[in-house]
């Protein structure tokens, strides 16, 4: 696994999305709907077993109603 995946702010990154999810209420089967994708890309992001490019990031947000400016603004600070 290349190293910047295995990123201490990228693991921060799916993190925060996850806890969303779960705040939400959504189950990875709800977000990959609402992505209209299959549930294990959603799967593969959440383990980190693939990358999520920051179009796919705003994508994710917006599937969970949220904003992606606040999931960064946690990151950074």
């Amino acid at each position: 696994m290349p190293e910047w995946v295995a990123s201490p702010m990228h693991r921060e990154v799916i993190s925060a999305l996850v806890l969303a999810r779960k705040a939400a209420g959504l189950t990875q089967r709800e977000v990959a709907e609402r992505l209209d994708r299959p549930r294990s890309y959603v799967g593969k992001i959440e383990v980190i077993e693939r990358n999520l490019s920051v179009l796919e990031f705003i994508e994710w947000t917006r599937a969970l109603g949220i904003s992606a400016a606040d999931i960064l603004g946690r990151i950074a600070d």
